[in-house]
């Protein structure tokens, strides 16, 4: 940023290059606004970026984030992003053994391969209709709910009213998960290839009354209207690419290596105190927009700080040279592995992982699920690893709170990525060793990332992906009119801690810029 910009006025200063502080930048400027986006890092997309993590290798991943569910198509379309994304025909497969012999659950290919899968597994054709049967509720309600996350928030009451089914609110948001999918299914392993959409991220029993597994169910079944988690085609960076383009090309000025580390308003003008490597410097603005976690908010205006938010998540990214055999013979590795192969994900598996980490152990049966992203888009490889049939591979596991990596991260990470393999392997006919490709150094190419790992490369509070439990999609007594508001009149939090954050949705920088709007 040249040296003069620190004393100019601008109408909004963005705190945070993240994907959500660049959907707000492109809209405000889009409508007229000066816009000055500071960005920590040297590089803009926060957990949204595409990296080659292996020496020497040609594979650019989705390091953090890597599926897209939540992101309307409005902003899309109104921002003008050359984006796009691709289904997966393939929803899951999920390995298990029955009567000594390896089987498993494929969900897609079509309603009738889907039909006959359920049928083989459980011996009947009542799972697979009590599948049709709670899905389709969902479906409904992720009908009339998505759209309302780019409006200002419905009370409680007419998101209710919106909804219109009785039965499908008491289960989604009055009742723990839990208790409808015991109710509507019997098979150990169908309850938890249902369960796991409520523990993305999110460290909860299936039957915690205070719902945090409600929440999270419920935006992981809403996207788009659908549900589906689609694959960003060039991998996510190539949103965050395009999100800053469209920013910038509307006129916004996106600063990297300039970190904000105090906000000083008195509710009509603010001031932004930033530091570089050449020193601190301070910016005047009319709004500020906070793409950061609420701790952070509040470190940089001073208010009290909110409770501590907790991850409590494995993410591992690989490179294959081949995908792995499986046991289970009948079903082919580039259908399994191209929806969510889920392992140790049964009911009774991850009842039991969470009473292992709530207790203070790693759980003996890690739970995780993987999908290869390269089988639905392998523009992310190189043109010769294409060739050569290498794959990627991302896992991500469940109930690994960071409390338990807090007395030596780097062992617990290594002894929980061991294990975590371990389950995995008794999935496959060969060890995975056998398949990863290795780096110019001769290394596996594997890389794992615990929470606090997170928390220290992106000051994701406790490494938490979603910067705190995730909230109701209505407004409630603080949450102001678009859910981005904060005590302070002229600043507002557009990051994943905003009322409807969490996953790369673009919605809280939406809102954000929306009640920017409002307010001029």
């Amino acid at each position: 940023m040249p040296a003069h910009e620190g004393s100019r006025t601008y109408d909004a200063v963005i705190v945070g290059g993240g994907h959500n502080g660049l959907v707000a930048a492109a809209y405000l400027a889009r409508a007229g606004r000066s816009v000055l986006v500071l960005e920590r890092l040297e590089h803009t997309g926060g957990a949204a970026v595409s990296t080659r993590p292996f020496a020497g290798v040609d594979a650019r991943l989705s390091r953090y984030s890597y599926l897209v569910s939540l992101l309307p198509r409005k902003i899309v379309r109104d921002l003008g992003l050359t984006f796009r994304v691709r289904g997966r025909t393939i929803s899951s497969y999920t390995p298990t053994e029955r009567a000594g012999r390896p089987t498993g659950l494929l969900v897609g290919g079509g309603e009738r391969r889907t039909r006959d899968a359920f049928a083989r597994l459980t011996g009947g054709e009542s799972e697979y209709a009590a599948w049709q049967r709670f899905y389709g509720m969902t479906g409904r309600v992720a009908q009339r709910v998505f759209p309302t996350l780019v409006e200002p928030l419905p009370t409680r009451d007419e998101l209710r009213r919106r909804v219109d089914d009785e039965d499908a609110w008491r289960a989604l948001f009055e009742e723990p998960i839990g208790v409808a999918i015991e109710r509507e299914f019997s098979d150990d392993l169908v309850r938890g290839v249902v369960l796991t959409d409520a523990l993305i991220g999110t460290f909860a029993d299936a039957h915690d009354p205070a719902l945090p597994q409600n929440r999270c169910f419920l935006y992981h079944v809403i996207g788009g209207g659908t549900g589906a988690w689609d694959v960003p085609v060039g991998g996510m960076g190539a949103l965050t690419d395009a999100l800053a383009a469209a920013a910038r090309t509307a006129g916004a000025t996106l600063a990297t290596g300039h970190e904000a580390v105090r906000i000083d308003t008195d509710g009509q003008h603010a001031e932004v105190v930033y530091r570089t490597a050449d020193g601190e410097g301070v910016v005047a603005a009319r709004h500020v927009l906070v793409n950061a976690s609420p701790q952070e908010l509040a470190a940089l205006t001073g208010d009290p700080r909110p409770a501590p938010a907790e991850g409590a998540q494995l993410k591992v990214n690989m490179l294959l040279k081949r995908l792995p055999a499986l046991r289970d013979t009948t079903v082919d590795p580039r259908e399994a592995f191209a929806g969510t192969f889920h392992i140790a994900e049964g009911y009774g598996q991850l009842a039991a992982a969470h009473a292992e980490a709530a207790a203070g152990r790693l759980p003996a049966a890690p739970p995780s699920e993987i999908y290869c992203h390269s089988l639905t888009d392998p523009s992310i490889l190189g043109p010769d690893l294409v060739a050569r049939g290498y794959q990627t591979l991302t896992l991500f596991g469940l109930h690994t709170p960071a409390r338990l990596f807090a007395e030596d991260n780097d062992a617990v990470r290594r002894d929980l990525l061991k294990s975590t393999l371990t389950q995995f392997d008794a999935q496959l006919a060969v060890p995975l060793a056998d398949c990863l490709a290795t780096d110019a150094d001769g290394r596996p190419c594997i890389e794992a990332k615990t929470p606090l790992d997170l928390e220290r490369d992106l000051r994701l509070p406790g490494g938490n992906i979603f910067h705190r439990a995730l909230a109701w999609p209505y407004a409630q007594e603080d949450t102001g009119r678009w859910g981005v508001e904060t005590r302070h009149a002229n600043v507002v939090l557009c990051g994943a801690g905003a009322v409807r954050g969490g996953g790369v949705s673009g919605v809280p920088g939406h809102n954000a810029a929306m009640a920017v709007l409002e307010r001029d």
